[in-house]
């Protein structure tokens, strides 16, 4: 047998010993077990005098992604770009690499080292300095000569309470966090994209309905300008028709820079800028709801929803950090071995007899740290508590959130049917007032104040249609709605 292949046999036999011992070494784990939260006993979320909207019902079904209930396929083509192009995605998808990186080094450390080192030095010795100066007549002169090495270590801590266990189980669970936040992030972004539609396609309906409006109150002068030819309208009736036309004019502006402001936000969620491009100009047309939002029980939106599963998760993480503290209080024990060749000539650095090793276990125990420990088991304690009441008032807030868009959404409903009938009785009383008026019977500020009337209806209108479709979007948020795209 070659003297390299008779080194190789002892690294393996020292490898093989120490993972043996590690193999033994895993039988005990300090510090508390996690358990995750029991699911609450609510079996609802409004109050016993609420009624669910007629746009929700409890359902645990659902298929493919939340969206596509609202039947817009350009709204599906933005989402799908935003998924792919937005950069607040990109940081959360980084964060979980990072999280499952650090996990990854947790377990490594954990498991054997081993290392190799190899080495050429050129010495000069200093015989003098041994009291080697000559024998008799013979000087002695100090030698210049190289010194090749080659070696390997390996060493590996028996984690005898389980400290590393728990890190691995403390890294673990927060790469589960990150992923559930990235969720979140991917579940916000979508619902911000809907929000924005439903604001665009709201304001286009105000803007038409603002520009229904102004053609009505040129509908009115012209009235005034062939009553006033038959001698029958007064100089104070045009002036009044001409003032609410001005005044329905001016509405248009600040309507026109929100409907800027709102493609712009859209712009930026997709990713791109806004110069760059264009969305889609969404109406209250293509975009409706085609079937009941499904709204899961609570006991299940526990389990569902990202954020509070990413506090769950936090709960797990700081739980670990416990026992990672716990551990740091007891007896430590590690085992090393190394070997190393050594020779004066390259040719007899793999002899048997140019070869050194030792063998070794270290053991450190914790004697005077002035508490420092101990406090900073505490510490971990405190931070699990901290964790336990943040997951519960996660919890609390997401049930509130569902509760106040199901209420939302119930006044919305409500609110329509009423104006509904607003609308239909103030057209109705701008018929009668413009016959009147074409019949000698009526003046023309009768004319004008049931226009206005009218226009107050048709705006309120648009503003509780597109009041409705943000409110659908936050439920569906609000219950974890599934946003993964096929």
């Amino acid at each position: 047998m070659s003297p390299i292949t008779k080194t190789a046999r002892r690294l393996a036999m020292l490898a093989g010993a120490i993972s043996l011992a590690a193999l033994a070494s895993a039988c005990t784990t300090v510090g508390p077990d996690f358990q995750a939260p029991q699911a609450p006993q609510t079996s609802g979320y409004v109050g016993k005098e609420e009624t669910l909207p007629a746009a929700a019902g409890l359902d645990s079904t659902g298929v493919g992604p939340w969206w596509t209930a609202l039947g817009s396929s350009e709204l599906d083509a933005v989402i799908r770009q935003a998924l792919a192009d937005n950069p607040s995605l990109a940081q959360a998808d980084a964060t979980l690499a990072s999280a499952q990186s650090a996990l990854a080094v947790a377990r490594g450390q954990a498991g054997p080292q081993a290392s190799a080192n190899a080495g050429i030095d050129r010495e000069r010795a200093n015989l003098q300095a041994f009291g080697f100066t000559g024998f008799g007549d013979i000087k002695l002169s100090n030698p210049t000569f190289s010194l090749y090495s080659v070696g390997a270590g390996v060493g590996y801590d028996l984690d005898l309470w389980g400290g590393n266990r728990r890190r691995i189980e403390g890294a673990a669970a927060r790469v589960e966090a990150e992923g559930r936040r990235a969720e979140a992030a991917y579940l916000s972004l979508t619902a911000n994209i809907a929000l924005q539609a439903a604001t665009i396609a709201a304001l286009q309906a105000q803007i038409a309905s603002v520009e229904r409006m102004i053609a009505d109150d040129e509908a009115n002068i012209e009235l005034v300008r062939k009553a006033d030819a038959l001698g029958g309208a007064t100089r104070l009736a045009g002036v009044s028709a001409q003032v609410q036309l001005e005044q329905d004019r001016a509405l248009l502006p600040d309507l026109h820079g929100e409907l800027a402001a709102a493609r712009h936000a859209l712009a930026v969620l997709a990713g791109k800028a806004p110069a760059d491009w264009t969305p889609p100009a969404f109406t209250l047309d293509t975009l409706k709801l085609s079937a009941p939002v499904p709204v899961v029980l609570p006991s299940t939106l526990v389990r569902k929803r990202p954020d509070i599963l990413a506090a769950e998760a936090e709960l797990h993480a700081a739980t670990a950090d416990i026992g990672v503290a716990t551990a740091d209080l007891y007896p430590n024990l590690k085992l090393s071995a190394s070997l190393t060749q050594g020779a004066l000539k390259p040719k007899d650095l793999f002899s048997y007899d140019a070869s050194g090793w030792d063998v070794g276990a270290g053991l450190t125990a914790p004697l005077f740290n002035g508490g420092a420990l101990k406090a900073r088991r505490e510490q971990a304690r405190a931070a699990a508590r901290v964790a336990s009441a943040r997951y519960q008032q996660t919890v609390l807030s997401a049930f509130g959130q569902v509760a106040d868009a199901l209420a939302a959404l119930t006044a919305d409903e409500a609110a329509l049917q009423a104006q509904g009938r607003v609308e239909g009785q103030a057209s109705e009383r701008l018929r009668l007032a413009r016959l009147a008026f074409e019949r000698g019977g009526g003046t023309m500020l009768e004319v004008i104040d049931a226009q206005r009337a009218l226009n107050v209806a048709r705006q309120s209108l648009a503003r509780i249609e597109g009041r409705k479709l943000a409110d659908a979007v936050r439920l569906f948020a609000a219950t974890g709605a599934d946003w993964r795209t096929a």
